[in-house]
């Protein structure tokens, strides 16, 4: 079983910087294909932010583009997301999904999400 788990997040005045990470570790033999990460606000639906290939080809929403960087170490399991210029509407529980590969299986993997808070 591969295990997904979140971190770096806090608390962060407006316009200060953060950077999450996200990383992949089990038991078993396992490859990684896309990364992405997910946030969720008070009241409001899980969203997605931004997204990075097993090519490294990125996606942003455009509430966070030019702000936020999406990138990954694949030989450590690892996905970061540098967040720049925050806002207080950036604030939410921010969730990582990885597809994880065993074997002919693939499946997404949600880690247990890290709160970003911006605020004076």
């Amino acid at each position: 079983q591969v295990q997904v788990v979140e971190s770096g997040g806090g608390l962060v005045q407006p316009g200060g910087s953060l950077t999450l990470s996200c990383h992949a570790s089990g038991s078993t033999t396992f490859n990684i294909g896309a990364m992405a990460w997910h946030r969720q606000a008070p009241g409001k639906q899980r969203e997605l932010v931004a997204s990075i290939s097993t090519s490294g080809t990125t996606s942003y929403a455009d509430s966070v583009k030019g702000r936020f960087t999406c990138s990954r170490d694949n030989a450590k399991n690892t996905a970061y997301l540098q967040m720049v210029n925050l806002k207080p509407e950036d604030t939410a529980v921010y969730y990582c999904n990885m597809v994880i590969m065993i074997q002919r299986s693939a499946s997404g993997s949600w880690g247990q999400g890290t709160q970003v808070t911006v605020s004076p």
